[in-house]
């Protein structure tokens, strides 16, 4: 069981390094314009803070449990996911964007 969680959290480390990645280093238009329509209802500055949000969890999921170091943070670190992953169906809920709830639900459904 340890291998599968170990699997299943550095993918899901991966994915959201990349996905704040994107939203550190994109402006809200260039993140509209590839598909990311949240994007246009919000300024700069709270994408950048869900952007590095997502990069602190995503190295909160590995480094404290592969150091050995307050392992009690790769689950508050998940937690911290899950709770984005909720205000983000909330926003797409808000802009009747159903389909991309399901994609936050099935990232919360899959934390270790």
């Amino acid at each position: 069981m340890t291998v599968f969680l170990w699997i299943v959290a550095g993918v899901l480390a991966v994915a959201f390094l990349l996905a704040g990645a994107m939203k550190l280093s994109h402006t809200p238009e260039q993140l509209a314009a590839s598909g990311l329509g949240w994007a246009e209802d919000f300024d700069t500055g709270p994408i950048k803070i869900i952007g590095t949000l997502e990069v602190l969890a995503a190295l909160g999921l590995i480094l404290p449990t592969l150091v050995g170091v307050t392992e009690i943070l790769a689950p508050v670190a998940a937690t911290g996911l899950a709770v984005l992953r909720i205000d983000a169906g909330v926003i797409h809920g808000r802009r009747k964007e159903f389909q991309m709830i399901t994609v936050n639900v099935s990232c919360w459904r899959s934390r270790p």
